[in-house]
């Protein structure tokens, strides 16, 4: 898979912009805040419909400009797709393919498959739960497309939850009238509902963990030189004897739920969920997070976008490669392993502030970033 065609309407600093990428290696080459990890920015919302820097969609958007509009050219096995998004912030956003308006933008999901790397990466070791969650979700949506329907409706359940639940606890802190008994009697329903998406949501994790163990410890050993191995669990409030049975799942989120009921009143939030789930690394016997040096978390936060890379070409859908200034933040030795997964890509998009962070081996198409403006150099 390869992005022939890149058009941009209104997005980040861009008026508009075009670019035709090659197969292979294409460096993006500009100093920092004139424009060239916004391109790679718009590929990777439009194959995730979310950004890898920010968490909302109003700064995609030109200042003065209700909207932002990102199509491309795909090509894969011989196939032409034409898939288009355009950002409305503070509305839904609208999605065509090949043309022709699709009910839902989640629906354009799989159109293009792409990973990226980026110094942001680290937070995959060092952040927040909410960051890995979000790092499998994507790489489960692009593996199969049907899980953002799912993901979403997880979320919309979750939030109608939470608003319920919200509302009964700020009642009862101010002293004011509630949801009644027979209002909160409805948290069955959305009970029934959560456990359902829930379930389903969690046995594609865990599945999704299971695969990508393999190809995970892999990337790291070529990465680290197997000074080390690397392994993920998934972490659950369930239990960690969880199978990827959506029967079982259901059944055991439906009890977890009863049995916080009335935590969940006092506290107004939903307690119990993949929404409250992490992902376990370790590097040997030892957690990475608390334990590992820095440069052991750059090797494992690599390997865990380049396990995904290569999970998804065992799929059968070699996925685009991004790499946004991150080889000026590696060492020579991580610079030359990470060389050869891009040599291994059918195309590799790669962002730098200067040219001489990239190693010689993936010379390739050029593009000088200065000021907005676009140029092809080689």
């Amino acid at each position: 898979m390869r992005v022939r065609q890149l058009q941009l309407t209104d997005f980040r600093s861009y008026a508009h912009a075009q670019i035709a990428f090659d197969e292979g290696p294409s460096i993006l080459v500009g100093p920092n805040g004139h424009g060239k990890t916004n391109l790679v920015e718009s590929l990777i919302y439009l194959a995730n419909l979310r950004s890898h820097r920010v968490s909302s969609d109003a700064p995609l958007v030109r200042s003065g400009a209700d909207q932002a509009v990102i199509r491309a050219e795909i090509v894969h096995d011989a196939r032409r797709l034409l898939p288009e998004l355009a950002i409305v912030p503070g509305k839904s956003n609208r999605a065509r393919l090949n043309k022709t308006p699709l009910p839902r933008p989640r629906d354009l999901v799989g159109a293009l498959k792409a990973v990226a790397f980026a110094p942001e990466d680290l937070a995959l070791v060092r952040g927040e739960p909410s960051v890995r969650r979000r790092y499998l979700d994507e790489l489960l949506c692009a593996r199969y497309p049907r899980f953002a329907g799912v993901r979403a409706d997880y979320e919309r359940v979750l939030k109608q939850r939470n608003t319920l639940l919200r509302t009964s606890y700020l009642a009862k802190k101010t002293g004011g009238r509630g949801p009644g008994a027979a209002e909160l009697a409805t948290l069955d329903a959305w009970d029934a509902h959560l456990a359902e998406y829930g379930a389903e949501l969690l046995a594609g994790r865990l599945a999704l963990v299971a695969d990508l163990n393999e190809p995970l410890a892999k990337a790291h050993a070529r990465i680290a030189d197997g000074r080390s191995e690397v392994a993920l669990a998934y972490a659950s409030e369930l239990g960690d004897d969880l199978t990827a049975d959506r029967e079982v799942l259901s059944a055991r989120l439906s009890a977890a739920l009863a049995a916080a009921r009335s935590k969940e009143i006092e506290r107004g939030s939903t307690l119990v969920g993949p929404h409250r789930d992490d992902l376990e690394l370790a590097l040997g016997t030892l957690p990475v997070k608390g334990y590992a040096s820095h440069g052991e978390c750059w090797s494992v936060a690599l390997a865990m976008r380049l396990g995904a890379f290569e999970l998804l070409r065992a799929d059968g859908a070699s996925p685009v490669l991004v790499l946004d200034d991150v080889f000026a933040e590696l060492d020579t030795t991580r610079r030359e392993r990470l060389a050869e997964y891009a040599e291994a890509a059918e195309q590799t998009l790669i962002t730098c502030a200067v040219a001489a962070d990239v190693p010689d081996r993936l010379a390739g198409a050029r593009f000088d970033v200065w000021e907005g403006e676009i140029r092809r150099v080689l």
